[in-house]
Protein backbone atom coordinates (compact mmCIF):
# COMPACT_ATOMS: atom_id res chain seq x y z
CA UNK A 1 0.00 0.00 0.00
CA UNK A 2 1.11 3.32 -1.07
CA UNK A 3 2.27 5.79 1.64
CA UNK A 4 0.29 9.06 1.55
CA UNK A 5 2.13 12.09 0.29
CA UNK A 6 2.95 14.52 3.27
CA UNK A 7 3.17 17.75 2.26
CA UNK A 8 4.96 20.39 4.45
CA UNK A 9 3.52 24.04 4.99
CA UNK A 10 4.84 25.66 3.14
CA UNK A 11 3.73 23.75 -0.03
CA UNK A 12 0.56 23.49 1.25
CA UNK A 13 0.46 27.24 1.35
CA UNK A 14 1.39 27.38 -2.07
CA UNK A 15 -1.39 25.21 -3.30
CA UNK A 16 -3.83 27.05 -1.50
CA UNK A 17 -2.30 30.09 -3.58
CA UNK A 18 -1.83 29.05 -6.84
CA UNK A 19 -5.68 26.60 -6.86
CA UNK A 20 -6.75 30.51 -5.58
CA UNK A 21 -5.06 32.14 -8.95
CA UNK A 22 -5.93 28.98 -10.99
CA UNK A 23 -9.97 29.26 -9.89
CA UNK A 24 -10.03 33.42 -10.30
CA UNK A 25 -10.28 33.91 -6.49
CA UNK A 26 -7.27 36.40 -7.08
CA UNK A 27 -7.36 38.08 -10.96
CA UNK A 28 -4.40 39.32 -12.96
CA UNK A 29 -2.99 41.94 -11.25
CA UNK A 30 -4.92 41.84 -7.99
CA UNK A 31 -3.00 42.32 -4.64
CA UNK A 32 -2.01 39.33 -2.55
CA UNK A 33 -2.52 39.98 1.44
CA UNK A 34 0.03 38.00 2.98
CA UNK A 35 -1.62 38.60 6.50
CA UNK A 36 -5.37 38.01 5.00
CA UNK A 37 -3.79 34.46 4.02
CA UNK A 38 -2.07 33.93 7.56
CA UNK A 39 -5.37 34.57 9.06
CA UNK A 40 -7.59 32.38 6.79
CA UNK A 41 -4.95 29.90 7.76
CA UNK A 42 -4.75 30.39 10.81
CA UNK A 43 -0.73 30.32 10.18
CA UNK A 44 1.98 32.51 10.50
CA UNK A 45 3.13 35.27 7.94
CA UNK A 46 6.84 33.52 7.66
CA UNK A 47 5.58 30.11 5.75
CA UNK A 48 3.35 31.97 3.51
CA UNK A 49 5.94 35.03 3.07
CA UNK A 50 7.99 31.39 2.06
CA UNK A 51 5.04 30.18 -0.33
CA UNK A 52 4.69 33.62 -2.17
CA UNK A 53 8.81 33.98 -2.76
CA UNK A 54 8.67 30.29 -4.21
CA UNK A 55 5.57 31.55 -6.59
CA UNK A 56 7.63 34.91 -7.22
CA UNK A 57 10.50 33.05 -8.66
CA UNK A 58 7.70 30.99 -11.04
CA UNK A 59 7.11 33.86 -12.38
CA UNK A 60 3.22 33.55 -11.16
CA UNK A 61 3.17 37.10 -9.04
CA UNK A 62 5.38 39.74 -9.02
CA UNK A 63 6.25 42.41 -5.96
CA UNK A 64 7.41 45.78 -5.99
CA UNK A 65 8.26 48.11 -3.10
CA UNK A 66 5.30 49.91 -1.51
CA UNK A 67 2.64 47.95 -4.00
CA UNK A 68 2.90 44.45 -2.43
CA UNK A 69 2.17 41.14 -4.26
CA UNK A 70 0.30 41.26 -6.91
CA UNK A 71 -0.85 38.36 -9.89
CA UNK A 72 1.05 38.94 -12.85
CA UNK A 73 -0.77 39.14 -16.00
CA UNK A 74 0.31 35.88 -18.15
CA UNK A 75 -0.39 36.05 -21.49
CA UNK A 76 0.44 32.67 -23.53
CA UNK A 77 3.48 33.63 -24.39
CA UNK A 78 4.37 34.29 -21.18
CA UNK A 79 2.89 30.47 -20.46
CA UNK A 80 4.60 29.33 -23.85
CA UNK A 81 8.66 29.81 -22.38
CA UNK A 82 8.90 26.84 -20.08
CA UNK A 83 7.82 24.48 -22.53
CA UNK A 84 10.44 23.87 -25.08
CA UNK A 85 12.85 24.13 -21.38
CA UNK A 86 10.56 21.14 -20.62
CA UNK A 87 10.57 19.76 -23.72
CA UNK A 88 14.40 19.35 -23.88
CA UNK A 89 14.48 18.10 -20.17
CA UNK A 90 12.12 15.06 -20.74
CA UNK A 91 13.74 14.32 -23.61
CA UNK A 92 16.64 13.67 -21.73
CA UNK A 93 15.02 12.19 -19.40
CA UNK A 94 13.13 9.09 -21.60
CA UNK A 95 16.67 8.71 -23.29
CA UNK A 96 17.75 7.22 -19.64
CA UNK A 97 14.48 5.74 -18.92
CA UNK A 98 14.06 4.39 -21.58
CA UNK A 99 15.19 0.77 -20.52
CA UNK A 100 13.66 0.61 -17.20
CA UNK A 101 10.18 2.05 -18.15
CA UNK A 102 10.36 -0.71 -21.42
CA UNK A 103 10.84 -3.09 -18.79
CA UNK A 104 8.15 -1.82 -16.49
CA UNK A 105 5.81 0.98 -16.74
CA UNK A 106 3.78 0.76 -14.10
CA UNK A 107 4.54 4.36 -12.38
CA UNK A 108 2.71 5.88 -15.65
CA UNK A 109 -0.29 3.07 -16.58
CA UNK A 110 -2.86 4.25 -13.92
CA UNK A 111 -2.18 7.90 -14.47
CA UNK A 112 -3.61 6.63 -18.29
CA UNK A 113 -5.96 4.41 -16.93
CA UNK A 114 -7.27 7.85 -14.81
CA UNK A 115 -6.87 10.11 -18.09
CA UNK A 116 -9.44 7.95 -20.09
CA UNK A 117 -11.73 9.08 -17.19
CA UNK A 118 -10.61 12.03 -16.83
CA UNK A 119 -11.23 12.67 -20.78
CA UNK A 120 -14.95 11.11 -20.41
CA UNK A 121 -15.88 12.81 -17.60
CA UNK A 122 -14.46 16.28 -18.80
CA UNK A 123 -12.58 17.05 -15.47
CA UNK A 124 -10.03 19.54 -16.42
CA UNK A 125 -8.71 18.85 -12.51
CA UNK A 126 -7.93 15.13 -12.97
CA UNK A 127 -6.85 16.30 -16.07
CA UNK A 128 -4.59 18.77 -14.85
CA UNK A 129 -3.46 16.14 -11.64
CA UNK A 130 -2.40 12.88 -13.85
CA UNK A 131 -0.96 14.87 -16.97
CA UNK A 132 1.58 16.48 -14.31
CA UNK A 133 1.51 12.84 -12.49
CA UNK A 134 2.43 11.02 -15.47
CA UNK A 135 5.23 13.20 -16.74
CA UNK A 136 7.06 13.59 -13.51
CA UNK A 137 7.09 9.57 -12.81
CA UNK A 138 8.73 9.31 -16.58
CA UNK A 139 11.08 12.01 -15.22
CA UNK A 140 11.84 10.37 -11.65
CA UNK A 141 12.34 6.96 -13.84
CA UNK A 142 15.42 8.58 -15.62
CA UNK A 143 16.83 8.28 -11.86
CA UNK A 144 18.86 11.63 -11.90
CA UNK A 145 17.95 13.93 -8.80
CA UNK A 146 19.50 17.23 -11.12
CA UNK A 147 17.02 16.34 -13.70
CA UNK A 148 14.24 15.72 -11.37
CA UNK A 149 15.09 18.97 -9.46
CA UNK A 150 15.08 21.53 -12.67
CA UNK A 151 11.68 19.94 -13.98
CA UNK A 152 10.16 20.51 -10.73
CA UNK A 153 11.61 23.96 -10.50
CA UNK A 154 9.56 24.81 -13.76
CA UNK A 155 6.32 24.33 -11.84
CA UNK A 156 5.14 22.32 -14.24
CA UNK A 157 1.37 21.59 -12.31
CA UNK A 158 0.99 25.80 -11.95
CA UNK A 159 1.68 26.09 -15.51
CA UNK A 160 -0.35 23.24 -16.73
CA UNK A 161 -2.67 24.05 -14.74
CA UNK A 162 -3.71 27.96 -16.44
CA UNK A 163 -2.42 26.56 -19.69
CA UNK A 164 -6.21 24.44 -19.37
CA UNK A 165 -7.92 26.41 -17.25
CA UNK A 166 -7.04 30.57 -18.30
CA UNK A 167 -6.23 29.65 -22.05
CA UNK A 168 -8.53 26.60 -22.74
CA UNK A 169 -5.68 24.51 -23.93
CA UNK A 170 -6.98 21.35 -24.65
CA UNK A 171 -5.27 18.18 -26.38
CA UNK A 172 -7.66 15.83 -28.46
CA UNK A 173 -7.44 13.10 -25.78
CA UNK A 174 -5.37 13.23 -23.05
CA UNK A 175 -5.40 9.80 -22.30
CA UNK A 176 -4.64 8.28 -25.61
CA UNK A 177 -1.29 10.52 -26.13
CA UNK A 178 -0.35 9.14 -23.08
CA UNK A 179 -1.18 5.81 -23.97
CA UNK A 180 0.86 6.20 -27.10
CA UNK A 181 4.16 7.25 -25.71
CA UNK A 182 3.72 3.75 -22.55
CA UNK A 183 3.64 2.16 -26.16
CA UNK A 184 6.77 3.73 -27.28
CA UNK A 185 8.30 3.21 -24.55
CA UNK A 186 7.69 -0.85 -24.27
CA UNK A 187 8.80 -1.23 -27.83
CA UNK A 188 12.01 0.71 -27.06
CA UNK A 189 11.07 3.24 -29.64
CA UNK A 190 14.48 4.14 -31.02
CA UNK A 191 12.85 7.89 -31.60
CA UNK A 192 11.60 7.92 -27.74
CA UNK A 193 12.90 11.02 -27.03
CA UNK A 194 12.09 13.33 -30.45
CA UNK A 195 8.54 11.44 -29.74
CA UNK A 196 8.41 12.77 -26.11
CA UNK A 197 9.96 16.30 -27.09
CA UNK A 198 6.77 16.71 -30.15
CA UNK A 199 4.78 15.13 -27.50
CA UNK A 200 5.23 18.21 -25.30
CA UNK A 201 5.74 20.83 -27.37
CA UNK A 202 2.32 19.73 -28.81
CA UNK A 203 0.91 20.85 -25.35
CA UNK A 204 2.18 24.45 -25.33
CA UNK A 205 -0.32 27.28 -25.49
CA UNK A 206 -0.35 29.06 -28.52
CA UNK A 207 -0.01 32.80 -28.44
Amino acid sequence: MTAPVVHSLREQIREHIVEGIVSGRWQPGERIVERRIATELEVSQTPVREALRELESLRLIESAPNKGVRVRNLTAADLEESYPVRAGLEAIAAELAVERLAEDCSALEPHVLALYEADREADGTAQVRHTVGFHRELVRAARNSVLLHTWEGLGIEVFTALSIRWLGTVQQSYAEEHEELVQAFKRRDPRIAELVKAHVLGCAPRA
